[in-house]
Formats: C-alpha cells, sequence, structure tokens
C-alpha cells in the first residue's frame, strides 16, 4: 500500500464560506517575509495576512499610515514566493482607496500582480462604491471593522470599540454593507465579544476577530506577537505561543560565546 499523503488542496475565498457554514473555525496569521512565509507554508493555517502593520513591525513606523502601496507589493511579493501553497490577502494601505476609483483600482493591479489573492480595507463609509468597483472588477475583498489602525488618530487611540447601543448598531450596519457590497469576509478588532457574536450570526459570510471573543467565525493574530518577539507587548486579546525574543536572544548569545571561546567552528564544521 502507497504511504503517499497527498498535498492538501489550496483554499480560495469561495472556501471561507463553506467553512462558516460547517461551523469549521478559520485560522489567519500575518507574515511579511519569505523566511517566515516558507515556514507558515508547512502549517495548517488557513490564510495568511500582509498586513499594513508591516510599517511597524518590519519598519519601525509607530503606526500603519507610512505603508505605502509599493511596500504592500514588496511584502506581498516575498511571502507569495515562500507560501505558494496559502491563501494570501493584503492590506490596501492608508488612503489608497479613498482616492476615487481609478487610483485604488491602480493600487489593486499592483498588489494583485504582486501576488495577493484577496484585498483588505479598512471600514466602508465614504468609499462603498471603490469596493463595490474592485469586487465587480473580479477582486475578492475582505472588509475590516471595529478598531481600524489607519483611523487611529480619529478614533483617538488603540480603544475597544462598539460600546454602547448606538455604536454596536453602526458596527452591524456597516458589516451587513460589506456583505452586500460583496465582501468574502470581515475582520472584527477590539470589540465585545457579544458584538462580535451578533455581527458573526447575522453574516452570512465569515468573521475573523482579532480581540472580538470567541464567537466569530475565525481568528488573526500579527506572527511576531503570537510568538513573543515584543513581550512588552501585551494586549488583552493575545496570547504567546512561544518566548520568541528570549530563544532568539539566547541562542545568538551562545554563538557568540562559542566564537569568543574558540568552540565554533569545530573541525567537523571546517574545510579541509
Amino acid at each position: 500500500m502507497s504511504t503517499h499523503t497527498s498535498t492538501p488542496r489550496k483554499l480560495s475565498a469561495l472556501d471561507f464560506n463553506r467553512m462558516k457554514k460547517e461551523k469549521r473555525k478559520i485560522s489567519m496569521v500575518t507574515c511579511y517575509d519569505f523566511a517566515y512565509a516558507r515556514v507558515l507554508a508547512d502549517t495548517e493555517i488557513d490564510m495568511l495576512l500582509v498586513g499594513d502593520s508591516c510599517a511597524m513591525v518590519m519598519h519601525g513606523h509607530p503606526s500603519t499610515l507610512l505603508a505605502t502601496p509599493e511596500m504592500m507589493a514588496t511584502h506581498t511579493a516575498a511571502v507569495s514566493r515562500g507560501a505558494p501553497n496559502k491563501f494570501l490577502v493584503t492590506d490596501m494601505p492608508f488612503l489608497s482607496f479613498r482616492k476615487g476609483i481609478a487610483p485604488a483600482l491602480e493600487c489593486v493591479d499592483l498588489l494583485m500582480k504582486a501576488g495577493a489573492e484577496a484585498l483588505k480595507i479598512e471600514g466602508v463609509r465614504g468609499h462603498e462604491e471603490t469596493i463595490r468597483a474592485i469586487v465587480e472588477s473580479g477582486v475578492p475583498v475582505q472588509g475590516h471593522l471595529g478598531l481600524t489602525p489607519q483611523s487611529i488618530h480619529q478614533m483617538g487611540g488603540f480603544k475597544v470599540q462598539g460600546r454602547g447601543a448606538e455604536q454596536a448598531q453602526a458596527l452591524l450596519e456597516d458589516a451587513l454593507t460589506l456583505e452586500r457590497l460583496g465582501c468574502f469576509s470581515v475582520v472584527l478588532e477590539c470589540v465585545p465579544s457579544e458584538i462580535g457574536r451578533q455581527i458573526s450570526e447575522k453574516l452570512t459570510i465569515p468573521t475573523i476577530g482579532i480581540g472580538a471573543g470567541p464567537s466569530t467565525d475565525g481568528q488573526v493574530l500579527v506572527l511576531q506577537d503570537m510568538l513573543g518577539m515584543n513581550p512588552d507587548f501585551q494586549p488583552k486579546f493575545l496570547r504567546h505561543y512561544f518566548t520568541g525574543k528570549s530563544a532568539v536572544r539566547d541562542a545568538v548569545n551562545r554563538y557568540h560565546e562559542d566564537v569568543l571561546k574558540e568552540r565554533f567552528p569545530s573541525a567537523s564544521e571546517s574545510y579541509l
């Protein structure tokens, strides 16, 4: 009998709707580079996100506002090459979808040709027609509601959104609008668990939560956050699955010590 196991079929945007109907949770993490993409390609994760958080995580900027279409395209291409077997979503960066339909489609063209298979767009009010035009162009779109980091100055900081009946109703209405516009899924960030549950139950498309409680149809985290690469960053919604910073630090220090004490390289690690 053959022991060969087939490679899992690559997921498409349509699969996530099926997963919601089957009540099968969806997993998603961010990825920004080829090296981590190669690791994630060998995992069971469902979906990768080249988030505009790359401006902070990879470039050291204080917010996501410094991400550009060219920056996003560069990271998207690297991740696409490293994990061609994973469904890949890329953020449209700050204002790229607010300058009119034609400029937005130029950004869409750039990111899709870089390797994205879907695009994530923050908010909905004021750019409904742009979202519709992108969807009608044949591009899967993932919405993003709640705490939308591109609007952080307007929101007054990183705060939980949707508290109170009026805000909760507005979030639900925006989510339903995104569904009507043809989005294949919606990220809900930093909203009360009950609001996450209510929106997830009302929508026929899946919700992906980050700080939105356990009742969303899936969850997303920033990879470096869940790996503990920045242990000082500890929002309530984050769980560390690895002590990454200390593990890497200790490995580099062991290497340093081996070099100083002439334990590296050994004879077996040297050419004759």
